[in-house]
C-alpha cells in the first residue's frame, strides 16, 4: 500500500482540500456573479466565465497530471464546486458536470484517454440514459440517440452517453464516449430554475463509437474501469456513482453560502413592519429563522464532506466500498440537498416577499435550489428506502 501511495503522491493524494485550488475558485466569484444573469438570459454560461474557469485550470481537477490535469482529490472538487456555485448556481452546476464527466473519461481505456486527451483541458457532458438506436458492427457500435438533460453540453469537447450493449442473448447499459463534432444540440431546457446550466438536448445520428470507447455501465460501477492506471493513480479507485455524482451535490453548498452571504448583510437593518421589534436583528422571530437555516446548511456540509472524504480514504487505501458504504454517500447528497433547500425556503421567509423580486438575487438561488434539488440522484425518498433495504438485510437486491 505505501508504494501505491508513493505513487499518488501529487495533489491527489489523501482526503485534504488544496487551498491553492479552492483560492482559484473563489477568484472567480466576482465575475462569475457579474455575468450570472446573463448566463440565464442565455441559458448557458457565458464564454467570458468558460474561459476564466478554464484558464484556472479547474476543469481538469481530478484529471491525472500525465494527461495534462491537475490530479487533485474530490474533497478539493467539493470546495471548488461549492465556490462557483457561491458566485453562481448554474455555473457552479454545469462547472460540476464538465469537471466530473472529465474524471469520468478517465477510466476508460488507455485508448480512448489518448484520443480525448489530446487537447487539454477537457470538458465534458454526460446522460446515463440508452440511445434510441445502437446497431452492433464489427469493431464497435453505429449509435443514434436523443439525450436530455445534457448539462454543460453547449461548452463541451466530448461526452459519455449510454447504450445498450449486446451481452450474450441480453443486453446490459453501457457508456460511450463521443466527440462534439459529432453531435448537434436542440434547445430543450426552459426551465424555472438552473437556467444557465444549458441542460438542452444532445442528438447524435448514425455515428461510430469504437469498442475501445465504450464501457458497461455495471463495471463502472463496481470499479471496474478498463484504465490500466488503478493501481497507481488515486483517482482511478474512485467508484463511478461517487465521483460522476457527488460534484453536484456540493453546487447546493454554494447556493446556501451566497443566500446566507445575502441575508446577512440586508437583513439585521431592515425594518420589521407591524412590530414592536424595529429591525430584523431584534426581532426573535428572524433570528430563529436564520439559526434554523444556518443550522441546516451546516448539516448539509457535514454530510457532503464526509461523503466526499470517505470517498477519497477509500480511493487512496485502494478499498472497495462496501454495498451499504456506497448507499450511504447517495443519501448523504440527497439529504444535503433537501437540507439546503428547507433552509433556503427559511431565509426566502425572513427575507420577506421582496426576496421574490425578479431583480433580487434570492430569487434566483431559491429557483436554482427548487430545480437542482429535484434531479433524481437527489430526491431523498428512493434513496432512503434503499438504504433501509441495505440496513435491514431485505431479500431483494436494490438497484442501482
Amino acid at each position: 500500500m505505501s508504494q501505491v501511495r508513493e505513487k499518488v503522491h501529487s495533489r491527489g493524494a489523501g482526503t485534504t482540500a488544496d487551498p491553492e485550488l479552492v483560492a482559484r475558485a473563489s477568484n472567480l466569484v466576482p465575475l462569475i456573479r457579474e455575468h450570472a444573469e446573463e448566463s440565464s438570459k442565455q441559458r448557458r454560461i457565458v464564454p467570458e466565465v468558460v474561459d476564466a474557469i478554464q484558464v484556472a485550470g479547474l476543469f481538469g481537477l481530478l484529471v491525472p497530471e500525465r494527461l495534462g490535469g491537475l490530479e487533485s482529490n474530490m474533497t478539493t472538487l467539493l470546495e471548488c464546486v461549492a465556490e462557483i456555485a457561491r458566485g453562481d448556481g448554474s455555473t457552479g452546476w454545469a462547472y460540476a458536470i464538465a469537471t466530473a464527466a472529465s474524471w469520468s473519461f478517465t477510466t476508460f481505456s488507455d485508448m480512448a484517454q489518448q484520443e480525448v486527451f489530446t487537447d487539454t483541458p477537457v470538458r465534458g457532458c454526460g446522460v446515463l440514459g440508452p440511445a434510441t438506436k445502437a446497431e452492433r458492427v464489427e469493431g464497435g457500435y453505429v449509435v443514434s440517440g436523443r439525450w436530455p438533460y445534457a448539462s454543460s453540453s453547449f461548452a463541451a469537447s466530448w461526452g459519455q452517453f449510454g447504450l445498450m450493449l449486446e451481452d450474450g442473448d441480453s443486453v446490459t447499459l453501457g457508456q460511450a464516449l463521443v466527440p462534439s463534432s459529432a453531435w448537434r444540440i436542440e434547445p430543450t431546457w426552459i426551465v424555472a430554475g438552473m437556467e444557465g446550466t444549458g441542460s438542452d438536448t444532445v442528438v447524435v445520428e448514425d455515428y461510430f463509437v469504437p469498442d475501445h470507447r465504450i464501457q458497461s455501465l455495471r463495471d463502472m460501477n463496481d470499479g471496474n474501469f478498463a484504465t490500466s492506471h488503478r493501481a497507481d493513480e488515486q483517482n482511478s479507485r474512485i467508484l463511478w456513482g461517487a465521483g460522476a455524482s457527488l460534484p453536484l451535490a456540493c453546487a447546493h453548498l454554494g447556493l446556501a453560502r451566497h443566500a446566507l452571504e445575502v441575508t446577512l448583510e440586508r437583513l439585521p437593518n431592515k425594518t420589521v413592519p407591524y412590530s414592536i421589534h424595529g429591525q430584523a436583528k431584534n426581532s426573535p422571530v428572524h433570528q430563529l429563522a436564520v439559526a434554523e437555516a444556518a443550522c441546516r446548511f451546516d448539516q448539509a456540509e457535514l454530510l457532503l464532506r464526509r461523503a466526499a472524504t470517505s470517498t477519497d480514504q477509500s480511493a487512496a487505501d485502494g478499498i472497495t466500498p462496501t454495498a451499504l458504504e456506497r448507499q450511504r454517500t447517495w443519501v448523504d447528497m440527497a439529504v444535503a440537498a433537501q437540507l439546503v433547500r428547507e433552509g433556503l425556503d427559511e431565509l426566502m421567509t425572513a427575507n420577506g416577499s421582496s426576496a421574490f423580486a425578479q431583480s433580487n438575487v434570492l430569487n434566483r438561488i431559491w429557483r436554482d435550489s427548487a430545480v437542482g434539488s429535484r434531479h433524481i440522484i437527489m430526491t431523498p425518498g428512493g434513496q432512503k428506502a434503499a438504504y433501509g433495504a441495505l440496513l435491514l438485510g431485505a431479500d431483494l437486491p436494490q438497484p442501482f
